[in-house]
């Protein structure tokens, strides 16, 4: 019987051929694991229809995968070929409560840019594509991604959010407090591909991991690598900020993989060496809490001191990130 961390469905195409989904039950918008084993040459497949890369990893085929965050609740299966034979591994979509946060608190001036930005946004749209357009490479990694800093959360993937009452937006990424000047380290090793003060995300790095994986650190108050500076996971590339499209200072990490941007939890979740992962479980969209103070008005309580799973009121303004190419 599979280990709970790991389900994998296995179909009798061919003896030896199987193929294996890490964690057995995922959320929409997360990272995935897709292992192939006994496959007698280098395999090829699709997750739900998009394409997957994979890489050796010792006796096994590897891919990382992403699931986009309009996936039905449900079932998807990852086919795969190799060498002429045929097999399917099975995962389950789990519902991923996806909260609506209203922010308010942010500049009119980020909400709806005028048109004397226009130009800057544009180029900074093309620079972080320019980096993604990175071709596939073996991960440069050998343990599991770790938080850039613990503090309490202000903002999960997927929030639907309203920006002072008018715009709505999705949000591609997880919020982490803290005062401006805390140190922000890489998630994993990499790559830097990008370093840039950018209209909307502010001072930001963007780290290439290898395996179509990437992450990237926003409202950095300041930045301490340089491009195509290779980085050790823990390693400090900058600290906290309030740069760019914010109504208070944090830290906006997010992650890519396969194209798509992915809920970083999810990634957190993933033991590369073991080839497992935590199962997500269903998640019920928890009531929307209040808005953050505006400077110069009331301040909201403060909330109780939690680890880094813990979601504290918003006080950010990330929504899909302008500066950065929509998921797709």
């Amino acid at each position: 019987m599979a280990p709970v961390a790991l389900v994998a469905a296995l179909l009798a195409a061919a003896p030896g051929l199987r193929v294996a989904v890490a964690p057995g039950a995922a959320r929409p918008g997360d990272a995935v694991l897709v292992r192939v084993s006994g496959a007698a040459a280098e395999p090829r497949g699709e997750l739900d229809g998009r394409p997957l890369v994979f890489f050796p990893a010792g006796r096994e085929w590897r891919a990382l995968a992403a699931l986009p965050i309009e996936t039905a609740v449900g079932e998807v299966r990852a086919a795969i070929e190799a060498g002429g034979v045929r097999a399917e591994g099975a995962l389950a979509i789990v519902e991923p409560g996806w909260p609506a946060r209203a922010i308010s608190g942010v500049p009119a001036r980020f909400v709806e840019p005028p048109p004397d930005v226009t130009a800057r946004i544009a180029a900074d749209r093309a620079a972080f594509e320019a980096a993604y357009a990175r071709p596939f490479e073996p991960p440069h990694f050998r343990r599991a991604f770790a938080w850039p800093r613990r503090a309490r959360l202000t903002g999960r993937f997927g929030d639907q959010r309203v920006f002072n009452g008018v715009k709505q937006s999705v949000h591609y990424g997880t919020d982490v407090t803290g005062p401006v000047g805390s140190p922000i380290r890489a998630a994993n090793d990499g790559l830097v591909v990008l370093v840039r003060d950018a209209y909307l995300s502010g001072r930001t790095v963007l780290v290439a991991h290898g395996a179509g994986v990437f992450t990237a650190y926003f409202h950095l108050s300041r930045i301490d690598v340089r491009h195509g500076q290779a980085i050790r996971r823990g390693a400090r590339i900058g600290r906290l900020g309030a740069t760019g499209r914010v109504s208070g200072p944090h830290l906006h990490w997010s992650a890519r993989v396969g194209g798509l941007f992915v809920d970083p939890e999810s990634l957190l979740a993933i033991d590369p060496v073991a080839g497992k992962a935590r199962p997500r479980a269903p998640r019920l969209p928890p009531p929307a809490p209040q808005a953050p103070a505006v400077a110069g008005g009331p301040r909201p309580a403060p909330a109780p001191a939690a680890g880094a799973g813990a979601l504290a009121s918003p006080a950010v303004g990330d929504g899909a990130p302008l500066s950065a190419p929509p998921n797709r």
